[in-house]
């Protein structure tokens, strides 16, 4: 399985002070702004992930980024403007491979895709995926927007999709919804609950090739569900 090339911390707009003019228009950001707000963002994402949102402060994104508390606030106006921007570029990457679900594909190999690209994302973005369950679990009250908006209206999309190749025969029926929860909590497993997977699976199978196995074993799990009868 090889790494997912994606830029987790991209920020899709100019946000904070440095990111709007006196008139509320966005300015284009320059070079240096912008690598010193992915300076400030990777710091979040280690404080916030160690800490939680409730019990990280400025002050530690600030030392941990390596720079004076007021040169942060001149990036991001307050610790829910990072957090908040955090959550909205790592939700974007995440639904990603969701996106990639082709329509005109065959039904078998687009679940397939899907379940090894949610595989590869775990291994690749552990602290993302903590991050966002957390929030979840606190009942997602920073990104509830989020989840019913853009989140809803992309799983409806999928789902009407999964449901046209149930009704052409191509798959075996089954809720869509429940399919697509299945394939998230089985596959976010491996990043949110790593310690206890290295620890169970022990020294000879713990290393990376337990996302290759997952893999398989997950493939196999899901599309033998899912093939129509004959």
């Amino acid at each position: 399985m090889p790494p997912i090339k994606v830029k987790m911390l991209d920020p899709k707009r100019p946000r904070g002070r440095s990111g709007k003019s006196g008139e509320g228009r966005a300015r284009p950001q320059t070079r240096i702004q912008k690598e010193k707000q992915d300076l400030i963002l990777e710091a979040a994402l280690d404080v916030f992930s160690l800490h939680g949102f409730r019990g990280a402060t400025i002050d530690q994104i600030a030392e941990s980024a390596g720079m004076s508390k007021p040169n942060l606030l001149y990036y991001f106006r307050r610790k829910e403007d990072i957090y908040k921007q955090l959550i909205a570029g790592m939700l974007d990457v995440w639904l990603a491979p969701l996106r990639h679900m082709n329509s005109d594909g065959d039904p078998l190999p687009e679940i397939r895709s899907y379940i090894r690209r949610k595989l590869e994302m775990s291994r690749d973005f552990p602290r993302q995926s903590r991050l966002f369950a957390n929030e979840v679990l606190q009942g997602a009250p920073r990104v509830v927007d989020m989840l019913e908006g853009d989140l809803k209206a992309l799983v409806d999309e999928k789902a009407k999709i999964i449901t046209g190749w149930m009704e052409q025969g191509k798959l075996r029926r089954a809720d869509p919804y429940h399919l697509i929860f299945a394939i998230w909590a089985t596959t976010q497993h491996y990043a949110d609950f790593d310690v206890q997977v290295r620890a169970v699976l022990g020294e000879g199978r713990g290393g990376e090739s337990r996302f290759a196995e997952a893999a398989t074993f997950l493939e196999e799990l899901f599309l033998h569900g899912l093939k129509p009868d004959a």
